[in-house]
């Protein structure tokens, strides 16, 4: 009876010390997290945070891949800058890259879109920054269009450039309006009926001067409503609506936030589309 205590209780170390070794495998709650993650939140769904889970942004103004945030707006909209860029599964290295800002401070961006924190945001899931001033977006790695808002610039006869207002008069003036999310500025024509291309060829040979819009609206900024959204078929090929206008990129605008179709052939004839835009008129 002895001799077989004794096994029983020489085997309990080894028990004990297989229990250990489970234990330390266990995650390390300190490990370091991703420069960039990839989070999902209830009200936006994946959304870009820094490594802390602190929200990021995108701002309106920031057409041509530069900061517009600056002195006491960068105050209130802290630039976020990562050195060593490591990110999430789910995101693409190709997406990000950085700028110099004009204050000398490099600052991240995602598709070409300068990243910011919000400085009322205060633990991580915070999203106060949305939807401020209606030109501060939530960022996200989707969205299907954004919500511009920048100085509308046409060209004259001569080929120089010329700044028009939102009445499409000649002026100083921010104006919001769509782009895709690259930036790339989006019109409608003002011939066009609810849900009718009156400009596009059949055999689609005026496409190069007129590009029909033809993406997958599914993520939008909040300012938007999605049910002002639809596709038509033209010839075959789908284009988006917004408010029932067929939508059109311009072939001449060659460099991100350029929206020289505004005056083309006459200011008023291409108009941007915003939340201002009437619905399109139904057809006769």
């Amino acid at each position: 009876m002895k001799n077989r205590i004794l096994v029983l209780f020489a085997s309990l170390p080894i028990l004990f010390s297989c229990s250990s070794d489970d234990y330390d495998e266990q995650p390390n709650p300190d490990t370091q997290q991703n420069a960039v993650r990839l989070a999902s939140n209830a009200t936006f769904g994946n959304i870009l945070t820094d490594a802390e889970g602190m929200s990021l942004y995108f701002f309106s103004r920031d057409t041509k891949g530069e900061s517009a945030c600056s002195d006491g707006c960068k105050a209130a909209w802290p630039i976020f800058y990562a050195e060593n860029l490591t990110l999430d599964n789910g995101l693409e290295s190709s997406d990000f890259g950085e700028i110099t800002r004009a204050d000398g401070e490099k600052q991240t961006t995602f598709k070409g879109w300068p990243l910011y924190y919000f400085a009322n945001d205060n633990v991580e899931g915070d999203t106060n920054g949305d939807k401020v001033g209606n030109n501060w977006y939530i960022a996200k790695p989707d969205y299907s269009l954004m919500y511009a808002e920048a100085q509308l610039v046409g060209k004259d006869d001569q080929g120089n450039p010329i700044n028009f207002k939102s009445d499409y008069t000649p002026g100083d003036e921010l104006t919001f309006y769509l782009t895709n999310s690259s930036g790339r500025t989006i019109y409608t024509f003002i011939n066009d009926k609810n849900g009718i291309n009156n400009f596009t060829a059949e055999d689609f040979s005026n496409n190069d001067i007129w590009p029909i819009v033809s993406i997958e609206v599914d993520k939008i900024p909040s300012i938007l409503d999605a049910t002002d959204f639809g596709v038509i078929e033209v010839y075959g090929s789908q284009q988006i609506t917004y408010k029932g206008w067929p939508l059109y990129y311009f072939g001449q605008d060659l460099t991100r936030g350029d929206n020289f179709g505004i005056n083309f052939p006459a200011p008023g004839v291409w108009p941007i589309a915003n939340t201002d835009t009437p619905t399109a008129p139904a057809a006769n």
